[in-house]
């Protein structure tokens, strides 16, 4: 009986000397939440997002991001590394590219050039034949770690996410995984950054980002909007911007909308000025409470997954205004399509963009 006893007391001490100094990737920054207001008001539980009608994508996996080109097909990117090409409907599926690393976002210049946010690769121009150019992969000496979205505008000037400087996919498993582990540590890396191709150089517009995500640009194009994924909120800077650290008091950028209730991924541009956002997770508030507890998250980094603070699914995908305003909320409490990042708006049709469905989503356009 001693000897059973004193192993259990040296597994005891063996689990938690592994729970308390086992060495993790992340090095938790506290930071503090707003209390989420949950499933209300304007985000009122609804299912004007259930039963979407699928677009088979033949064993492709995760339509991330979904535009139509100047040759009026539809493309998007797939978690195989692809990018697809075919007819509204879904017809003539073809790969149009695959540039050996993972597109997120994309955007077409005045050219018909595709332009790539590659998370693995950084921004990439993919000519009409296929020919596929490294526009640029590092900001000065330091490299671009996690490109994620991108917008062209009418100058030509290319702005596009670096979702955080400090786990890039390639090393870290791919990006879902490289995402999660930059949202529980909550160091805030993200950044924006701009591309001139007249000459050939990338500034940064704004950093100290919290997973910077989606991004779109205002109608004038004097303003993007941004997504602040891990901490639930987006914002409006100005493209004027030049270094500008996120957080101090600035009238070049301010919280459009806070506090809301999911992780806030894609932006996209839609009909009559609206822009749709897309939550690809609800939030959880055992992972909210964890905000000023850095301890508890890297804790939790060392137990099996079974018992993270996995936020359930949930399709949930908004639009609104430049001024803030909230004017569609289309949500699925079943999370039956998973990972809702954003709508792609046309006359007839909204399409749904998710990271891990294995079908392409879509709604009348009603």
């Amino acid at each position: 009986m001693k000897k059973i006893l004193s192993n259990l007391v040296v597994l005891v001490l063996l689990a938690a000397a592994y729970l308390l100094v086992w060495p993790v990737p992340i090095t938790p920054v506290a930071f503090t939440l707003p209390t989420a207001l949950g499933y209300g008001g304007v985000h009122a539980v609804n299912t004007r997002l259930a039963n979407l009608q699928l677009i088979d994508l033949h064993g492709e996996v995760g339509p991330e991001h979904i535009a139509f080109g100047p040759d009026g097909k539809l493309y998007t990117t797939v978690a195989s590394g692809n990018i697809l090409r075919m007819n509204a409907d879904g017809s003539a599926q073809e790969v149009f590219a695959n540039t050996g690393g993972r597109v997120l976002g994309f955007d077409f210049d005045a050219q018909g050039n595709l332009i790539a946010a590659d998370a693995i690769k950084g921004l990439l121009s993919i000519a009409p034949d296929r020919k596929t150019t490294v526009l640029t992969d590092s900001v000065g000496s330091d490299p671009i770690r996690y490109a994620d979205a991108v917008v062209v505008a009418k100058s030509g000037k290319m702005y596009f996410s670096d979702a955080s400087m400090r786990f890039a996919p390639k090393d870290w498993g791919g990006t879902f995984e490289a995402s999660v582990l930059d949202i529980i540590e909550g160091a805030s890396t993200g950044r924006i950054l701009e591309f001139d191709p007249s000459t050939k150089t990338t500034r940064i517009v704004a950093s100290g980002i919290s997973f910077a995500n989606g991004v779109a640009l205002s109608a004038d194009e004097q303003s993007l909007f941004v997504n602040e994924t891990g901490k639930f909120r987006v914002w409006k800077i100005a493209v004027a911007a030049n270094g500008l650290k996120i957080g101090t008091t600035s009238p070049q950028a301010t919280v459009l909308l806070d506090n809301l209730p999911g992780y806030p991924d894609n932006l996209m541009r839609g009909l009559d000025g609206k822009i749709w956002l897309g939550f690809a997770k609800p939030r959880n508030p055992v992972a909210d409470n964890m905000a000023d507890k850095p301890w508890l998250r890297r804790l939790t980094l060392r137990l099996p997954r079974a018992f993270w603070p996995v936020p359930k699914s949930y399709g949930h995908v908004i639009a609104f205004t430049e001024d803030g305003k909230v004017v569609a909320d289309l949500q699925d409490p079943t999370g039956a399509y998973p990972e809702t990042t954003a709508i792609t708006e046309t006359k007839d049709r909204l399409y749904v963009q998710s990271l891990h469905a294995h079908g392409l989503g879509w709604l009348p356009n009603k």
